[in-house]
């Protein structure tokens, strides 16, 4: 079970999945916003992630958005 592999410090490989498949989601969002503004390049991205609720995550990607003179 995924609470015996946390106590004795094994790899949830199912959390380890769900938490890449946001990554990969909040990046998508972020190109297409960046998109949108017509922007070059998103610089500095971050991720973030923070338990919410019990064993509720939440996972937050920021990026500053830029457009490159010319």
């Amino acid at each position: 079970s995924a609470l015996i592999r946390l106590i004795l410090g094994g790899e949830l490989t199912e959390y380890t999945e769900m938490m890449g498949k946001a990554r990969s989601t909040a990046t998508r969002r972020m190109i297409a916003q960046a998109a949108e503004m017509k922007a070059d390049a998103i610089i500095n991205v971050r991720y973030m992630t923070t338990s919410v609720v019990g064993s509720a995550a939440e996972l937050l990607g920021y990026g500053t958005a830029v457009k490159l003179s010319k």
